[in-house]
């Protein structure tokens, strides 16, 4: 497949700003792989499409505030900082991305926060906008932590063309939330309310947890017409025992098993068996997925509505097929359906 099969005009208000006003009550767009039949419903009516055994597994990947504002010394510029991941917890060293990267070179020094207490060195140069930082903080790493919080926000994808405002901070997380290392929010997870997970549970849906750190990769350009030259970025995932056990016993009793999000699939299928069983994994993975691909573990996939020539969307094809998909944000356009982080959801099964 190439690239420019990907590609479908996405007018920008349908690009959402804002959540919805509940999370549970975001549109939901049902897609029947086997009907090729398309229904216009509420996330909350998922439920209806689940029965007692099916699994659901969520990403319990945690946002953390990356983005940062700082000075320049000397002339005061105002520089953005992006975290991006911990290189050395003891030495303070980070991956981060800056803008304007033209004015930051290395030896320069980065002033945060109104009493100047966190500085940062700038000591290599890895991308046209990323740099490796060293921080310098006067006191434990705890503290030195607990500072980076308070002086970061939550990093709203670039194209929320708003500030970033307190609900973001709830919003842009999902409920079940649990270990930080994240840059962007695994978005499908957001359409989750406690009301909704408990009338779940109490129907009788298992849940398994993965975890996901996602990247910034996730929002990466593809720049290649043939897919297969196109390299994604790395991310960390871990996948433990507990969760290997819920899974393979649900595949072995032939029920849905539905990942919620392309992260999930993604951890999941870049960890698989010869006969196609979950494993336990704890590493890196840059798996690229678009089609044809034969997938292993999920049989069900809950997902937003992607840009177009996104990999997001790509995988999302090779899971729904092509056809069907492109058919269906077609009629997501024509309907109106909200676009991307805080738009709304797509339940394919």
């Amino acid at each position: 497949m190439k690239l420019s099969h990907f590609k479908f005009d996405l007018p920008e208000e349908l690009l959402a700003e804002r959540p919805a006003e509940h999370r549970d009550e975001s549109r939901l767009m049902v897609l029947n792989r086997k009907d090729k039949t398309i229904e216009h419903k509420l996330f909350k009516d998922i439920i209806d499409y689940f029965d007692e055994g099916d699994l659901m597994i969520m990403n319990n990947t945690k946002v953390f505030p990356a983005r940062m504002y700082g000075e320049k010394e000397k002339t005061g510029a105002r520089i953005e900082v992006f975290l991006l991941r911990e290189l050395n917890a003891e030495s303070r060293l980070w991956d981060v991305l800056v803008d304007p990267a033209r004015k930051i070179r290395i030896g320069n020094k980065l002033f945060f926060g109104d009493d100047e207490s966190l500085v940062a060195e700038v000591i290599d140069n890895t991308t046209s906008r990323g740099r490796t930082l060293r921080f310098l903080y006067d006191g434990s790493y705890e503290e030195f932590r607990k500072k980076l919080e308070e002086l970061g926000e939550t990093p709203l994808p670039k194209y929320i063309n708003r500030p970033v405002e307190p609900e973001d901070e709830e919003r842009y997380q999902t409920i079940y939330a649990k270990h930080e290392g994240a840059v962007a929010a695994p978005t499908a997870g957001l359409h989750f309310s406690k009301h909704l997970m408990k009338r779940l549970e109490i129907k009788g849906i298992d849940f398994a947890e993965v975890t996901l750190h996602v990247g910034l990769g996730t929002f990466s350009p593809v720049e290649v017409e043939d897919l297969s030259k196109h390299k994604m970025d790395s991310e960390q995932a871990i996948i433990n025992q507990e969760t290997v056990d819920i899974v393979n016993k649900a595949i072995d009793n032939k029920r849905r098993v539905c990942a919620v999000g392309t992260t999930v699939m993604r951890a999941c299928e870049s960890s698989v068996s010869s006969n196609s069983r979950l494993n336990t994994f704890d590493g890196w993975t840059n798996k690229f997925i678009f089609p044809p691909y034969d997938f292993s573990i999920a049989n069900c996939m809950i997902t937003n509505f992607h840009t177009p020539k996104s990999t997001l969307m790509m995988m999302v094809a090779a899971f729904a097929d092509y056809d069907f998909l492109m058919k269906a944000y077609d009629e997501a356009v024509k309907e109106k359906y909200k676009f991307y982080s805080y738009g709304d959801a797509m339940l394919i099964i």
